[in-house]
């Protein structure tokens, strides 16, 4: 815990290697102190095809899920840090957004806890 799961237009990866944006997300997360940096997950899961407001516009969305815990100022700050930071990295890539989701404590398993 956690996973950010990065959705983006193919192009993206042919922009920067899936592992150069993986490490950019990581490391930004890993900087907010938030997360122990052994326990951060990234994943990236480029689409050929999709729509962005009935465009073919290049895009990058993450989804951060995370344990409860954090408070809103928390979770704004994190979300201001990974947008602004992949900004800076695709200075011309018009969509970049991210949506933060808790995962419940009493809710979630793992085979650690089975």
């Amino acid at each position: 815990m956690p996973h950010f799961v990065i959705d983006c237009s193919e192009q993206i990866i042919k922009l920067k290697s899936p592992q150069e944006i993986i490490q950019n997300v990581y490391n930004t997360a890993e900087s907010t102190g938030l997360f122990l940096p052994e326990e951060i997950k990234v994943r990236i899961n480029p689409f050929q095809y999709y729509t962005t407001g009935n465009t073919s516009d290049n895009f990058i969305h993450v989804f951060a899920n995370i344990m409860q815990g954090r408070n809103t100022e928390q979770k704004a700050n994190l979300s201001k840090q990974i947008v602004s930071e992949l900004k800076a990295v695709f200075p011309e890539v018009p969509i970049i957004s991210i949506n933060i989701r808790d995962f419940e404590k009493a809710t979630y398993c793992n085979k650690d806890n089975v």
